[in-house]
């Protein structure tokens, strides 16, 4: 076993004590409201921690053949796809894998309905409700959206079949952005929702975050179960690894240009962090303040040729030093499972944090995992 400190860097470290504090809170929504929660693979694939999360919750959620595959595999609990497009060379696995096959448009679910067997099929629907500030990319509920059905698409339709509607608007926010959601749900789909034996709330509900307001998320809950008699799913990703994980890197250079000094890491927000350069947003990293706060400001940087590749200006209490390590925090949810070898950097070795803060490998990359990727 081995500390954090001690570790090879770069490399991502999976905190089981905070990751399993997160599923007890869900599992107590759960409890509470007879909701049934999924693991969204999209935001935590790393399949060794399915055991645990299994402990917890009801079971996995996909937006692809793949995920279906690894939740059913690795997890063995309810399994539920939603994808814009299912290809048809892929379907019939799909449904051999899932539990729950959500559509994104009336065609698919015709094309594709006669072929689900027992599965229990939904239809993804777009209330038109953006409730998002400065995330646009994420926001599925913007003018053009390719996501989901508006309610005019459904006049005159005969849904005979479906058993459950599905919406996901959120991203990263509280109970308030889902109560004004739900309201506008209510009244364009409520006429269908009568109809059904489930609806799913979708994900990006930060349900594990200090703030969040978890009675107003039961309120909804049992008002949706009560009022249309139906089972109620949420799909996180994000609350169920919240603040579960780490990057640790090294410092290995430094440069300085026109009065800012760049600290080289071994690790890179293009390669290891990408959601920082795509969102954007700035990560946590332990014991550092915003530019000028403390005493010493660094642009922190990476190896890659990329100019832009750069993880934010952060200030602190010393002056860094070569081989000194830094820790990003909060680096579980859309790390691991967006990095990539760009410029043949180096994928990070996963290891698992116990309670006494002891790490174990789970896996470690070499040369050939970049270079098996192409041909």
């Amino acid at each position: 076993m081995s500390r954090m400190k001690e570790l090879p860097t770069p490399c991502y470290v999976i905190d089981e004590k905070k990751l399993e504090q997160n599923c007890q809170i869900l599992h107590g929504v759960m409890e509470r409201t007879g909701a049934k929660i999924l693991l969204a693979q999209k935001a935590f694939s790393a399949f060794c921690c399915y055991p645990l999360i299994g402990k917890y919750l009801s079971g996995t959620t996909a937006s692809g053949l793949y995920e279906a595959r690894l939740g059913k595999e690795e997890m063995g609990k309810e399994n539920h796809i939603f994808s814009p497009a299912y290809r048809d060379s892929e379907f019939d696995e799909i449904a051999e894998s899932c539990d729950h096959i959500i559509f994104n448009s009336l065609s698919q679910w015709k094309r594709f309905r006669d072929r689900c067997g027992k599965v229990s099929v939904g239809l993804r629907v777009n209330p038109e409700c953006s409730t998002q500030e400065g995330h646009a990319i994420y926001d599925p509920c913007a003018p053009g959206s390719r996501l989901g059905v508006t309610v005019d698409l459904l006049e005159g339709e005969d849904l005979e079949g479906l058993d459950g509607l599905h919406f996901h608007t959120l991203c990263e926010q509280g109970a308030d952005a889902l109560e004004t959601t739900l309201k506008v749900v209510e009244e364009k789909f409520g006429e269908q929702m009568h109809r059904m034996k489930w609806i799913n709330f979708g994900g990006g509900h930060h349900i594990t975050r200090e703030d969040y307001d978890i009675e107003l998320l039961e309120r909804l809950i049992c008002h949706v179960r009560d009022t249309y008699q139906v089972q109620v799913y949420l799909e996180p990703g994000e609350a169920v690894a919240l603040n579960a994980g780490y990057l640790v890197t090294e410092v290995l250079d430094f440069t300085e240009n026109h009065g800012i000094t760049t600290a080289i890491m071994d690790a890179s927000a293009a390669c290891h962090m990408p959601d920082v350069l795509e969102m954007p947003y700035r990560p946590p990293l332990r014991g550092a303040g915003m530019p000028q706060e403390k005493a010493y400001t660094y642009r922190l940087s990476s190896s890659t040729c990329l100019a832009g590749d750069v993880t934010g200006d952060f200030s602190f209490d010393h002056p860094l030093q070569i081989g000194e390590r830094l820790i990003f925090e909060d680096m579980a949810i859309y790390s691991m499972v967006k990095n990539n070898t760009f410029n043949g950097i180096g994928l990070p070795s996963i290891y698992r944090m116990d309670a006494d803060g002891d790490c174990r490998l789970v896996k470690t990359f070499d040369y050939s995992d970049f270079k098996e990727r192409l041909s």
